[in-house]
């Protein structure tokens, strides 16, 4: 874990804002912030895996349209 280090508070319009110094960037443009008793915690956002992507879409309710339509019949093949 990196050493602690004191940062400046400031306010931007209404709201309270830490400058975070170099050595402790987050990557991305977005992160997600929670408190756990006195500890404010930042943490990068991390991107949702493609499971969890494919689990939150809803099902599709439409039939897919038939793909052997318009095709010649398959033929036998001998291997």
């Amino acid at each position: 874990m990196s050493e602690a280090r004191t940062v400046s508070l400031f306010r931007n319009g209404r709201n309270q804002a830490v400058r975070i110094p170099v050595e402790f960037e987050l990557p991305g443009d977005e992160a997600v912030m929670r408190k756990e008793g006195d500890k404010l915690i930042i943490e990068p956002k991390r991107k949702k895996t493609l499971l969890e992507v494919l689990d939150a879409m809803e099902p599709l309710e439409e039939d897919f349209p038939p793909r052997d339509e318009g095709l010649l019949p398959m033929r036998e093949i001998d291997l």
